[in-house]
């Protein structure tokens, strides 16, 4: 069985010598790509061909890394590929990552894909809780990510249960308070919302900013036993080696910067390192794995290399890249300016568009209750027409009753020949139809008064009438709003970009006017620190009442007695750094 192994073995590898390409996958933090490699093809050739296909230019930062057993690997640039201890399967699967940190990110990363990629990186690291990070800071942390993805917050897009689909905490930290996952995005958002007017670089930007004072940020870490075969952690990262109790990854016992450190070697399983101080004595430690030896020297050597680049003067590469970041920045600046004017141009012009819809309806409404008011006035003028009309014929129909009435008592007059019994009615009839013909007199005259008063009713009426035809006639000719005239000035004309109206003039021999921008940006980096440990605070006095004591982990308790001390991951390096080396070197050893 064993033989027949082997021959297989050495069958693939008979088979990858004859072919003159190998397949290789290359997975970032975004996305996926393979490539079709030459057999010859080194780490370096690879390497270079993700970076342009990238378009990065910062290559020193990353490294394409690969799992090997228990552990991982980064990709040699000096050897070939398939010379090294890569997976055999094809397509060759390999992880393009940032290998180094940087010690100020805002300073130290120019272009943008840069600060994306490690953006991405650490934003998993911490959710993966390979970083630890402590709740509040997770809340804002996840503001800045949101930010990143949607953009300003408008809440009439951004609404209740938007953040729900969105990995933005640590389980840890779910798992640490009472708090439903509505509490959280509520939260969240509130910090979001306080965000408004950034891009996306920059909020990308301020979460990496935060990330970098997290305590494990940046930091690689090993096992190992120093001489008196105590086992310890050794921390790896920008400003140097660090030594850990295996419990507490967060405070180092140790620290040695890397500008104390003159050389590093290994033998087996035997690491040396001697200190620049050449009376201090060289001090050792075991790892576990020879494998591990070659990974903590690799990371020891690029780390070393740039802590001592950015104390000199920046390469000519550099310069040039940083000069042509300052010169996308202005123009993104000069874009955003010109994208601002037009949003509120835009806002204005929908704010005067409402305001004329809401104009119109108003005026539609009032023609409407003119209209109807004259709708009235008409059936009224009508209605008092007819009631004249008929008032004159009754009066008509009396004068007329009067006039038979006073005819009937003349012929009872001509005809009183008789006796005088005869008489006395006679007499007595005529009384009574002359009191009906002064009653039907008065009767007559009041219908009359009755139809001059409807006459003028009736006047009233159609006056009103014109009346309410002329205010109708006169809301109509209003109608037309015609909305006020943007000054010409205001207008988004059409903005030119010209290398004449942005003036970068850095003058080396005026350091005196250089100190002084430098001790500006100091106090500006100080009330922004302040800043930022009071809007933490706040947070942190907001969820406390909700955390549930009993479920923080070692790290969470070590990270509260840290800042009820006020340690802080860079207070604690300057103050283990203030020893002398050899002191540090022999608490080391003793430890």
């Amino acid at each position: 069985m064993a033989s027949s192994l082997a021959a297989k073995m050495g069958l693939n590898s008979l088979r990858r010598k004859q072919a003159k390409n190998f397949n290789v996958r290359i997975s970032t933090m975004e996305s996926d790509m393979e490539f079709s490699c030459e057999v010859k093809w080194k780490g370096k050739d690879l390497f270079d061909l993700v970076c342009r296909t990238l378009g990065l230019r910062e290559t020193w930062f990353f490294g394409l890394q690969y799992d090997i057993k228990d552990t991982v690997a980064w990709l040699k640039m000096d050897k070939k590929v398939l010379d090294q201890e890569v997976p055999k399967e094809e397509p060759i699967t390999l992880y393009f990552l940032a290998k180094f940190y940087p010690e100020n990110a805002e300073e130290e990363l120019v272009q943008d894909i840069t600060q994306h990629l490690f953006f991405l990186q650490v934003k998993r690291k911490i959710l993966e809780e390979e970083i630890h990070c402590p709740p509040e800071a997770s809340v804002l942390l996840a503001s800045y990510a949101v930010h990143a993805k949607f953009g300003d917050y408008d809440p009439n897009i951004h609404k209740p249960g938007f953040l729900g689909q969105e990995g933005l905490l640590p389980k840890r930290v779910i798992n640490l308070y009472q708090m439903t996952a509505e509490m959280w995005e509520e939260r969240i958002t509130a910090c979001y919302a306080e965000h408004r007017g950034r891009t996306r670089d920059e909020a990308e930007m301020e979460y990496l900013k935060i990330a970098q004072d997290l305590d494990m940020y940046g930091v690689n870490y090993f096992l190992i036993r120093n001489k008196k075969g105590t086992h310890l952690l050794l921390g790896v990262d920008a400003l140097g080696l660090h030594i850990y109790e295996p419990d507490n990854r967060l405070t180092p016992k140790i620290s040695f910067p890397w500008n104390e450190i003159r050389n590093i070697s290994y033998s087996d399983k035997e690491f040396t390192i001697k200190p620049l101080d050449k009376k201090t004595n060289v001090f050792k430690f075991n790892s576990s794995r020879l494998r591990v030896n070659k990974l903590i020297l690799q990371l020891c050597i690029g780390n070393h290399d740039l802590f001592i680049r950015r104390r000199r003067v920046d390469s000519l590469e550099v310069q040039q890249m940083k000069a042509q970041a300052r010169e996308e920045r202005a123009k993104k600046q000069v874009e955003r300016q010109r994208l601002e004017r037009e949003k509120q141009l835009r806002e204005e012009a929908e704010r005067a568009r409402d305001e004329m819809e809401r104009r119109l309806i108003q005026l539609q409404d009032e023609a409407h209750m003119a209209n109807e008011a004259l709708v009235r006035s008409e059936q009224t003028a009508d209605l008092l027409a007819e009631k004249a009309q008929i008032a004159e014929e009754e009066a008509k129909l009396l004068t007329q009753k009067a006039a038979e009435a006073e005819s009937e008592m003349q012929r009872i007059k001509m005809t009183a020949i008789r006796g005088q019994e005869e008489r006395r009615l006679m007499e007595q009839k005529m009384l009574e139809a002359e009191m009906l013909a002064l009653k039907m007199a008065e009767e007559s005259e009041r219908r009359a008064k009755e139809a001059e008063q409807l006459k003028q009713d009736l006047q009233e009426a159609r006056e009103s009438e014109h009346r309410a035809k002329h205010k109708l006639l006169e809301i109509t000719s209003r109608a037309v709003y015609t909305p006020p005239a943007l000054p010409a000035d205001n207008m988004p004309a059409d903005l030119s970009f010209s290398r004449e109206n942005l003036s970068f003039d850095f003058k080396d021999t005026d350091m005196k006017r250089l100190s002084m921008e430098i001790e500006k940006e100091k106090v500006e980096y100080m009330e922004k620190s302040k800043h930022l440990q009071e809007q933490l605070n706040e947070l942190k006095t907001e969820i406390e009442s909700l955390k549930l004591k009993e479920r923080e982990t070692p790290l969470d308790i070590i990270h509260n007695q840290n800042t009820e001390q006020g340690t802080s991951k860079h207070s604690n390096f300057k103050k283990l750094t203030l020893q002398s080396t050899k002191s540090r070197v022999a608490f080391f050893e003793e430890l």
